[in-house]
């Protein structure tokens, strides 16, 4: 039986309607999915307690998909099912985005699920290659996409983000623990000015199964906000949710998106 821990957004919905058997529904408290029943709504305090209910209920298998921030803890709420976990939590939100995911996995591989990819249960939501929309990247905007491109894989070790906005030769700004949302809000006015272009990829050596970049209609419209000129994403590591609506959006914007071929 399948699990899905789930985050904000639409993607958990995304993943449960393409499953035979409807999967059981794990929500962390503050990011309920979009259109989905929580069976298992849950504190990270409580971690403990959920993984033994799952395996009570007879989950074999977990999916973690849509979007969280790092919850506060309080030391008070953690409970004793969870009390054996806390020095790996700890280091968890210690650690960079890479480093926390991979003790999250770490503590429910120990307990014996297996953890499966949000792609691998939903293949259709990858993105596809190629340039998606009517509009397409001039000269300008793929040298500002290999700039962009470079500062990311030089990045990456550091565990810091898979965004930048890169334009007229600039970096205008780097993802950080705020997400693709706070960096784009927070653009140089500057920015708008120089076509620059939103590019997103996974960093190297990152686990796909459970932190692939995600794209959808409110990234094209964040995009358009900041007066950008369009996204690059990486075909086949990036999750390009309601891809009929994304891409009629960013036609109705001008905007380009670009599908390129993975590195």
């Amino acid at each position: 039986m399948l699990a899905l821990i789930a985050g904000s957004g639409g993607l958990p919905a995304t993943v449960a309607a393409a499953q035979q058997e409807p999967p059981v529904i794990c929500a962390l408290e503050g990011f309920a999915p979009e259109g989905l029943a929580v069976d298992y709504p849950f504190r990270l305090e409580q971690l403990g307690t959920l993984l033994a209910d799952l395996q009570a209920h007879g989950v074999t298998e977990v999916c973690f998909c849509g979007a969280i921030q790092r919850p506060a803890v309080d030391p008070a709420a953690i409970d004793a099912a969870t009390m054996p976990l806390v020095p790996v939590l700890m280091q968890a939100i210690a650690s960079g985005d890479d480093g926390a995911l991979r003790a999250v996995i770490g503590i429910f591989e120990d307990r014996g699920f297996t953890v499966r990819a949000a792609h691998e249960l939903a293949p259709e939501i990858l993105a596809p290659e190629g340039v998606l929309t009517a509009t397409w990247p001039d000269d300008a905007l793929c040298e500002d996409e290999k700039r962009g491109r470079a500062v990311l894989a030089a990045l990456a070790p550091l565990d810091v983000g898979q965004g930048c906005v890169a334009g007229a030769g600039q970096i205008w700004a780097i993802e950080t623990t705020g997400g693709t949302d706070h960096m784009l809000r927070t653009l140089p006015p500057a920015a708008a000015k120089t076509r620059a272009l939103l590019i997103k990829s996974p960093k190297a050596g990152q686990d796909l199964r459970v932190d692939m970049p995600t794209v959808g209609p409110e990234t094209i419209d964040a995009v358009a906000d900041a007066g950008l000129a369009g996204l690059v994403i990486v075909a086949g590591q990036t999750i390009l949710l309601s891809r009929a609506e994304t891409i009629r959006r960013a036609d109705e914007a001008g905007l380009v998106l670009w599908s390129r071929e993975p590195d």
